[in-house]
Parts: C-alpha cells; sequence; structure tokens
C-alpha cells in the first residue's frame, strides 16, 4: 500500500488528471441514464438527504480547517482537510448511487426563487467540476510540504469547495420537496 501511496505522490498529477476526468465524466453520464423501474427502496430515497447531510459536513470540516491554519496548527489543519475528503469522497459514492439508480428531480418552484434556484444550481455544478482538480492538487502539493504552490492554490480551492459544499445544501434544501 505504502509503494502504491509513493506512485500517486510521484505522479500526482497523472493522477489528478486521471480522477477528474473520470469523476466528472461518472456524473455527467448518470445524468443520461434511464432511473430505476419501479418504486425506489427507502434506504435509496434517502441518499439525497445523506448527500446533503455529508456536505455541510464537509463546508463544517473546511471551516474548521481554515481557522485551524490562520492559528498556524498545521497539524489540526491537515485533519480537518483529511475530513473533508472523507466526507467529500462518501458523498460522492452516495451521489453515484443515488444518481445510477433514481431519475433526476425536476424542480417545481416558479418565479424569483426558481430563478435564484437555478442560478444556485448552475454555479455550483460548473464549479464542482472546477474543485475536483483543484482540491486534489492543493490535497498533494501540501502533503508532500511543497508551501508555496500549497498557498497559491487554496487561495482559489479553499473558497470555492467552501462554495460548492454550502450551495450542495442550499440546493437539496430547494429542490427537497419535488422529491418524489
Amino acid at each position: 500500500m505504502k509503494n502504491l501511496w509513493n506512485i500517486i505522490l510521484e505522479n500526482d498529477k497523472k493522477t489528478v488528471l486521471i480522477l477528474t476526468i473520470v469523476i466528472n465524466l461518472l456524473v455527467v453520464l448518470l445524468s443520461f441514464l434511464p432511473g430505476y423501474e419501479g418504486e425506489l427502496p427507502y434506504l435509496v430515497k434517502q441518499l439525497p438527504l445523506l448527500n446533503a447531510t455529508l456536505n455541510s459536513f464537509t463546508f463544517l470540516f473546511l471551516v474548521c480547517a481554515l481557522i485551524a491554519i490562520l492559528k498556524k496548527n498545521v497539524t489540526l489543519h491537515q485533519r480537518f482537510i483529511y475530513g473533508a475528503f472523507s466526507t467529500t469522497t462518501l458523498f460522492l459514492f452516495s451521489y453515484v448511487t443515488y444518481h445510477f439508480l433514481a431519475e433526476s428531480t425536476t424542480y417545481g418552484g416558479t418565479g424569483a426563487i426558481a430563478g435564484f434556484y437555478y442560478f444556485i444550481l448552475i454555479t455550483h455544478i460548473l464549479l464542482a467540476i472546477i474543485i475536483v482538480p483543484l482540491a486534489l492538487l492543493s490535497f498533494f502539493s501540501g502533503f508532500k510540504g511543497e508551501k508555496v504552490k500549497h498557498r497559491k492554490l487554496v487561495r482559489w480551492t479553499m473558497p470555492l469547495w467552501l462554495y460548492v459544499s454550502f450551495t450542495g445544501v442550499l440546493v437539496y434544501i430547494l429542490i427537497s420537496p419535488y422529491y418524489t
């Protein structure tokens, strides 16, 4: 396992590129697949709530990581970043599982709230695509102790990741009345 980790770290740009393509392609492909025929199992119906909960934890972990690094507590910062990556990874598995089984939910709101919802949704999706390589590159540069590179990356990564995790929860709150 340690050898695999060393290979990943030595080839972090290739790893980031491959993971970015695979993750984003998988999410796009899922939006074109037909959903599960029949009534979804109760557990599957609960996955959007789980996704929002995981996004909430990611947001909180990132805020705590930011506070920790501002206080120059690198160890605590790293632990919160590991937490954020853990909840994001769990979110990704849950999200992919749900969208593999369920059809996309259509937003039913109208007027100004619909405009707000679609603005949040579109910016969330576009920035979620961008955050994948940024978060991975930031993680690898920090893990490898490349402080200058890490600082340059996280100036973009942290606010974007905070936005994506927060708006993921907001999208859930706005669309949850329309889940069947």
